[in-house]
């Protein structure tokens, strides 16, 4: 639900700060926090035609108010834009103002002033030793710091932070802690995984989401995987525990990143002066000054798809008042706030590899001869927290020279949320174009999605008709319907360069005076002022764009769970066009009361750069509606949604329960397949679902012990054929299985191997049982239909006893080699009859 009075105190702040800016003389601010202000009143606007639109197609009177009229906030957003355009006219025939940045010494007692804060906060939550330790580093700060300045005023501060420092550390010396032992300093920072499995790391962000995990603890084995999802790029990034909201930031010097300067972009390498921290090229470093779409801007690194996904974040953070991008950095203060660190270091927190990790900063940011960023950042040049997670990101990515991404890996990333790649033209899907227009539409206006779209690869001539840049992703801002028009409001990350199209700035013969009216539209501002941000129809950018980029919020769904897994390279086939069974597999029960909607997530995890530049590994997901059975034959059932397999790192399957599944419990097989697999996968399989379910791998009943293969062969008088061959077949070669006990519960699997030219099967004869009445007791059985170089067999609740297998070809006088192999719960022996 969007809070208009949030909004609407935003704008009375934003404006407030702007007049006083503007009085002060600090025009480069003023005009940020005018545009904020204006930008921030457009939303209460929109907000509120939307909701009289709702209100009158209801019966009903309740809507949302204002404390100020539709008219005078008309009125403000011109006035708040024209003085903002003024006073950046006048800057250009001004010279520019010196920039007063803090000396040596001053910053010293910044970080004196940040050591004590960060001992009272440790102090307040009873972690005496660690308060202890900051105090006495705050203490050595201000003696070092008050022998190298003259400055009286400096020295003073100084000694009132040391005093305050002493007083206190003094009190826990007495009381807290105890003074005849050895006090215990914190421990380092944390870098490798936590190996107690009692300890878990964060996998769903329980502050901001509401859904139960229906499996939150993991097994050794899982935190194994995580711990090699943990490697990328050559750098630990461990999964984020609780410990780590513990992480230390307030040291005596400026933080140094223990990693080094990361590698530079081709662009900025050409402009590269040196890098610079915050307070040596800002008068007054913020984390945050006005949280704001509107000023993102990328710079000289190729990652349009991260910036439009840093835009649509915070949009949807100031329209719905919930924390979501500002959540993921740290230092934070009491109120959840990421703040400015004097001293330089910053964690982040990203979903990665199938959990939330930590990645470690510090503030230095890459700068040209005239101490401009050559980074992402806001327009207001004392902002840094885009700066920090662009960087943080691109360490992860093993730099700045990043190879390129898309907005589903990276707003995944950022926040959890749920991906979905929709492709316009894609000769696969079925895009339809109203249904999406209407689905989107509504998840937007409720918060529920976050949207991006790109552009294809499009020639120069097309790029200069059409104002568009090639592949390129842009944020997603706004959707409107009004009357029979389809509007949509984007953002290009570049913060320029804009669509020339239908409802364009400069289409005179679309923008209908209704039109403008309805969406605050003004015309005559919108063509002087280029910052990226445009309307386009809906049926323009669907002839002009490639993918619409979702990731949806996983409040949606009421439940969740997640298996993360390692696949074996020499499990299985390089490919699994006629096997299935070495592949992962997992059953999925479902108990929906009602009409359920459940969708199930694969990550692969990524480690290594290569993976984005040049992804030769394909993945997708089968899921079949059988009982919960193991799947053998890829096409003998029909899975529910023919896997596409695809080079991302993520694949999203979604189901709808039918109506007869409300009865009682559906149960699906999950199947992971990979396209010619060479090497080791890792990944997870994450569930979400509106109702209660289990996810468990499939039973394997058989030992590792109990395992035996035999080559044989087909050659002259034993390449007998088939049944159909009846004066032939029973040259075929024969094996004795002797299942030496007096079980009833005996699970076998027989797998026969072949070149996939020959039709082959096999069948099994029960020559004598040592138990009678047994579930699994048959005479004959048989493999089914002759198949391509592979078919399988599985026996479950079998009698002790003595049986034979005879393989055989279609067709006779077909000689070949092949491997009878046998899977079993118990003991056997697996001889050669003929």
């Amino acid at each position: 639900m969007v809070d208009i009075n949030k909004l609407e105190n935003d704008a009375r702040t934003h404006a407030l700060k702007a007049v006083d800016l503007d009085s002060k003389g600090k025009s480069e601010d003023a005009v940020f926090f005018y545009v904020e202000a204006a930008q921030a009143l457009i939303s209460v606007r929109e907000e509120l035609i939307s909701d009289q639109q709702q209100q009158q197609s209801k019966t009903t009177s309740s809507s949302s108010s204002s404390s100020i009229d539709l008219n005078e906030i008309v009125r403000l957003i011109h006035n708040y834009i024209k003085r903002a355009e003024e006073i950046k006219a006048s800057l250009k025939s001004k010279p520019t103002p010196s920039l007063h940045l803090k000396n040596t010494s001053e910053k010293g007692v910044e970080r004196a002033r940040y050591l004590l804060t960060q001992a009272l906060d440790q102090d307040e939550q009873k972690q005496y030793e660690a308060a202890f330790k900051l105090y006495e580093e705050a203490i050595t700060l201000c003696l070092n710091e008050k022998k190298t300045t003259s400055n009286t005023k400096l020295k003073e501060q100084l000694e009132k932070i040391a005093y305050q420092a002493l007083e206190r550390a003094e009190e826990l010396k007495h009381t807290e802690l105890n003074t005849s032992s050895h006090i215990r300093l914190p421990s380092p920072p944390r870098d490798e995984i936590i190996q107690k499995e009692e300890q878990q790391p964060l996998d769903i962000d329980q502050t901001n989401i509401n859904i139960i995990d229906k499996r939150a603890k993991l097994s050794s084995h899982e935190l194994d995987v995580l711990r090699r999802g943990s490697k990328i790029n050559g750098r630990d990034y461990v999964p984020f525990f609780s410990i780590d909201l513990r992480e230390r930031f307030a040291y005596q010097t400026p933080f140094i990143d223990s990693h080094g300067p990361l590698k530079l972009a081709p662009k900025q390498q050409t402009h590269f002066l040196r890098w610079a921290r915050p307070d040596e090229i800002m008068s007054e470093p913020k984390m945050i000054m006005a949280l704001s779409y509107f000023s993102i801007k990328q710079d000289l690194i190729s990652d349009c798809s991260f910036v439009a996904s840093l835009a649509v974040s915070v949009q949807y953070e100031k329209k719905f008042n919930k924390r979501l991008i500002t959540s993921i950095i740290y230092p934070q203060n009491k109120q959840g706030e990421p703040v400015y660190n004097p001293c330089g270091k910053y964690m982040v927190r990203l979903h990665l590899n199938g959990v939330w990790r930590k990645v470690i900063i510090d503030d230095t940011l890459p700068i040209d001869h005239s101490n401009r960023l050559l980074c992402s950042s806001t327009t207001n040049k004392n902002e840094i927290w885009v700066s920090l997670l662009e960087k943080a990101y691109m360490k992860v990515m093993g730099g700045y020279d990043f190879p390129g991404s898309n907005s589903t890996v990276d707003l995944h990333a950022l926040t959890g949320w749920i991906p979905e790649l929709v492709s316009i033209h894609h000769a696969d899907s079925a895009f339809d174009k109203d249904k999406e227009f209407d689905r989107m539409f509504e998840r937007f206006h409720a918060g529920h999605v976050l949207i991006t779209v790109a552009t294809p690869n499009i020639t120069k001539e097309e790029e200069e008709r059409s104002g568009l840049v090639s592949s390129h992703a842009y944020a997603l801002l706004d959707m409107r319907k009004i009357g029979v028009h389809k509007l949509i409001m984007l953002k290009n990350p570049w913060s320029h360069l804009e669509w020339k199209g239908n409802f364009s700035d400069f289409d005179t013969r679309n923008w209908t005076p209704e039109l403008i009216k309805a969406l605050n539209y003004d015309p005559k501002l919108q063509v002087d002022v280029d910052n990226g941000v445009f309307w386009i129809d809906y049926n323009s950018l669907c002839h002009h764009f490639e993918n619409f980029y979702l990731n949806w919020s996983p409040s949606l769904f009421s439940y969740t769970s997640c298996i993360h897994n390692s696949w074996p390279s020499r499990q299985g086939p390089v490919k699994d066009l006629y096997n299935l069974g070495d592949n992962p597999q997992y059953v999925l029960r479902v108990s929906p009361k009602t009409r359920s909607s459940i969708w199930i997530l694969l990550t692969r995890h990524i480690t290594e750069r290569q993976d984005f530049a040049v992804n030769r590994i394909f993945i997708t997901l089968f899921v079949y509606k059988n009982g919960g059975n193991k799947v053998y034959y890829p096409n003998d059932i029909k899975p529910l949604q023919d896997g596409v397999k695809t080079n991302s790192a993520h694949y999203l399957v979604k189901l709808i329960t039918d109506d007869n599944d409300s009865n009682g419990q559906t149960l699906y097989t999950l199947v992971v397949s990979q396209y010619e697999k060479n090497v080791d996968i890792y990944y997870s399989l994450r569930v979400y679902s509106t109702c209660q379910f289990t996810l468990t791998p499939v039973p394997d009943y058989y030992n590792p012990r109990y395992q035996q293969e035999i080559t044989g062969e087909w050659k002259g008088k034993t390449a007998g054929g088939c049944q159909n061959n009846v004066s032939t077949y029973k040259n075929n070669p024969l094996y004795q299985l002797v299942l030496n006990n007096r079980e009833a519960n005996n699970y076998i699997k027989i797998e026969l191997r072949a070149p996939k030219q020959f039709q082959v099967g096999f069948e099994v004869i029960c020559t004598e049982t040592n138990v009678s009445n047994a579930p699994g007791e048959f005479h004959k059985t048989e493999s089914g239909s002759y198949r391509s170089g592979f078919c399988v067999l599985t026996l479950d609740n079998m009698p002790g006893g003595t049986y034979t297998i005879r393989p055989a070809t279609f067709d006779s006088n077909r000689e070949s080699a092949f491997f009878l192999h046998i899977a079993s719960s118990h003991p056997c022996t697996l001889t050669k009859l003929q």
